[in-house]
């Protein structure tokens, strides 16, 4: 059953997700954004976006029209200025313009917490929950802990520290009990909370299975990842050092991270779980979740094009190490050969065993010699045949991972590596020609694969540079004899 309803923050982490969830059900959907050109790509068509700010009313009333549920999923942490001002008065606007509009209900995502150590930032997420609800619309507040899932905050601070140092310093509060819960989860108990019954305002604590802490979080990342890590326990480091430390080693900068610090002091465990059993939610569990979050982010990431990664406009000059794709990082660059896509395919098509990699050889050789004493697959196995290619195939000491003829074929690296890597070629039509995208990207374990990456830098640029050189001219010279044999036919 279809529904109308109102997203506010849906360009955000959850409310994107939600959003897609949504237009797949069939949802009759108005976003509210204040820049809505950011979030016309994102849409469907059928989603009407009304330009609007929840802080100062703007658009409000227009988005609210016909609506039956309103998703409030806005925060202002990273907002500069008195962020918990700026929460109180959009919390009380949208309440405002709900009752006004007739809105059936209110669902709004807000954060656990409790004990003597609530910081700001959980008292303002639950402050907003207790304006939404003293309003005449029924609201549904879900109070949930740390988000695990590919590209959330909490996640992402949990990957950079762990990836980046072996050894960490482990203070007191890296011992506090939480209760991650997995980012799929809590979009299915915000699309449940659309119509399960409803005759009053409500707060519902939402989990996962497992009670951690901050730290048990840390170690079952490494693990998932291979990784070995060592702590170190000091006796106090406060949320202002904390926060200047992670934003050296993570993407948070320090004014959000001494937000989530500050937050990780407190407990955030769901006390009362009696709400939330009236949803057919069933959650999952701590390593469930990490090992979700690693999946779905190599799917999402294996579904984008790796050439968009990057501006790559000809043969731009990139700077030292490449672009970063979230933990990725990524050597892609770009050149237009005037042939159709099928002559610029047929060089990439042929590449590896025989026929070589167009450039630079002797480097390929000397890396698969260098391969076989550590375990890789060195650089003997060939191909199975010299003009096709098919998904699982080798590639010399590659593995095709995906190929369309014409158009793409990607290739995971069985070298003996610090990480995982893949080699990635596609082929675009464009007028008058076909543009050529080669990304090489590198999911560096630790920072053994970091300072691999770097160190190998220098030998890229001359292998892969001239490797793209190479195919743009063999694809010139296939394109001509296209030519020749149509002529002569």
């Amino acid at each position: 059953m279809s529904r109308a309803v109102l997203i506010t923050g849906a360009t955000g982490y959850v409310g994107g997700r939600l959003l897609h969830r949504l237009e797949e059900r069939g949802d009759d959907i108005t976003c509210l954004a204040r820049t809505p050109d950011n979030l016309e790509p994102r849409c469907r068509p059928t989603t009407r976006i009304v330009k609007g700010d929840v802080i100062t009313g703007e658009g409000l009333d227009d988005a609210m029209r016909g609506v039956e549920v309103a998703y409030f999923l806005v925060h202002s942490m990273g907002a500069s200025g008195n962020y918990h001002r700026a929460e109180r008065t959009a919390a009380q606007n949208f309440a405002d313009a709900a009752a006004r509009a007739g809105v059936g209900r209110i669902v709004y995502l807000g954060a656990l917490g409790h004990g003597p150590h609530m910081s700001t930032h959980l008292e303002s997420r639950q402050e907003v929950g207790r304006i939404l609800r003293a309003g005449p619309v029924p609201v549904i507040e879900f109070r949930s802990s740390v988000i695990i899932g590919s590209g959330s905050l909490s996640f992402e601070m949990v990957r950079a520290l762990v990836d980046r140092l072996p050894v960490m310093v482990w203070p007191k509060w890296v011992d506090t009990p939480t209760q991650p819960i997995g980012i799929e989860d809590v979009i299915e108990y915000l699309v449940e909370a659309a119509g399960i019954p409803l005759e009053d305002s409500e707060v519902v604590g939402i989990g996962g299975t497992d009670r951690v802490s901050y730290g048990q979080l840390l170690v079952e990342y490494g693990r998932a990842r291979g990784l070995r890590r060592f702590f170190i326990r000091v006796p106090v480091l406060t949320p202002r050092l904390s926060s200047l430390w992670l934003g050296l080693v993570t993407p948070v900068y320090a004014r959000v991270g001494r937000e989530l610090v500050d937050g990780l002091r407190a407990e955030t465990v769901v006390t009362d779980d009696a709400p939330a059993h009236r949803f057919h939610v069933r959650p999952r569990g701590m390593r469930e979740q990490i090992a979700r979050a690693l999946a779905n982010e190599d799917r999402e990431f294996a579904e984008t094009k790796w050439s968009d990664a990057v501006s790559s406009r000809g043969q731009e000059r990139m700077r030292w190490g490449g672009a970063r794709k979230g933990a990725r990082l990524v050597d892609s660059r770009s050149a237009f050969v005037p042939v159709p896509p099928e002559a610029a395919f047929a060089p990439i098509a042929r590449i590896g065993g025989d026929a070589g990699w167009y450039h630079a050889d002797w480097m390929w050789d000397i890396r698969g010699a260098l391969d076989l004493p550590f375990g890789g697959a060195g650089a003997r196995r060939g191909r199975r045949d010299p003009e096709r290619v098919a998904v699982g195939d080798t590639v010399d000491f590659w593995r095709v991972e995906e190929v369309e003829p014409g158009y793409l074929l990607r290739m995971k690296a069985e070298m003996a590596l610090p990480g995982r890597a893949w080699l990635q070629y596609e082929v675009r039509e464009v007028p008058s020609g076909s543009m050529i995208h080669q990304t090489a990207l590198f999911d560096p374990t630790g920072v053994f694969g970091r300072a691999y990456w770097y160190a190998m830098w220098p030998f890229h640029q001359y292998v892969f540079g001239g490797t793209l050189r190479s195919i743009c001219r063999l694809a010139r010279e296939e394109g001509r004899e296209r030519e020749a044999a149509g002529a002569r036919g």
